[in-house]
């Protein structure tokens, strides 16, 4: 068992007396009362996922399950970053937000760089949680601009990290309808991704590609979103992945349908419906 952990067992039933909870009751819609049994009694470590929920149960920080006698700070700061990650890929922007108005003012990320990953997803959420008539778009991306300054203000030779952060802007540009903005932002960070020798997380050419091939189907350029939706095919064959395969596949049969093709329009149908 990971020693980060060794006293969160202890820890869990502790709150969950002191709290005046069942065992079935904290378990309900995280995990069995087995599993949380097996958590209190040491036998078994809980996802940070899990972690993160059990601590909203019981109306605490993430960072109490954490003995820092034992573990170092940076496992924190990692820990937190991965769920905010996952929760990122679930487009779960309420959740990520909890986390980072509870970590914005933890020293833990007083560092540039941990800094910078709270004030992207603090930005992203700010506009995605908002109502759709009442965003503000200008300070979200004022917000993310102020977040790649903290590590590359001069915006050249980007990380991967850098990278996502641009891709952030470009797609609120895209969702607040700034098309052609938001056109010529992720053909950037497609020339960006060319520049690094390799990528750590594969799937950010795939977005890149798939709001580009969206953007210039919304301003009637069927023949490059064409382009770049069968890039998009291509390359998830070439990674061996289905992200976004199926959306890509359905915005080739778009393009072709709106070149009154029906024949592949349909063909790229039958292909997008099979991978749904």
């Amino acid at each position: 068992m990971n020693e980060n952990f060794v006293n969160i067992g202890e820890i869990l039933q502790s709150l969950r007396i002191n709290k005046g909870l069942a065992i079935e009751e904290l378990a309900e819609d995280i995990c069995s009362v087995e599993e949380l049994d097996l958590m209190e009694k040491n036998k078994q470590v809980p996802t940070i996922d899990q972690l993160f929920r059990l601590a909203n149960k019981l109306n605490v920080k993430l960072s109490d399950f954490f003995d820092f006698t034992s573990a170092d700070s940076a496992s924190y700061v990692s820990a937190v970053s991965g769920l905010i990650n996952k929760y990122r890929r679930e487009l779960n922007y309420k959740a990520i937000n909890e986390i980072v108005q509870r970590e914005k003012n933890n020293p833990l990320f007083n560092f540039p760089s941990s800094q910078q990953f709270l004030l992207w997803h603090e930005a992203i959420c700010l506009y995605y949680l908002a109502d759709p008539e009442k965003r503000d778009k200008k300070v979200s991306v004022r917000m993310l601009n102020e977040a790649l300054d903290l590590t590359n203000p001069i915006r050249k030779g980007l990380s991967e990290r850098e990278i996502e952060i641009k891709m952030a802007i470009a797609l609120i540009e895209k969702d607040d309808l700034n098309f052609e903005e938001a056109i010529s932002l992720l053909k950037g960070i497609l020339e960006d991704i060319e520049m690094l020798p390799s990528l750590a997380v594969p799937q950010i050419r795939l977005r890149a590609l798939y709001g580009l091939s969206q953007s210039l189907a919304s301003i009637n350029n069927f023949n490059e979103s064409l382009i770049y939706s069968e890039k998009g095919i291509r390359q998830c064959i070439n990674d061996e992945v289905i992200y976004l395969l199926g959306e890509f596949l359905y915005q080739t049969a778009s393009n072709y349908l709106a070149f009154d093709n029906k024949k592949e329009g349909i063909k790229y149908l039958t292909k997008a419906l099979h991978i749904f």
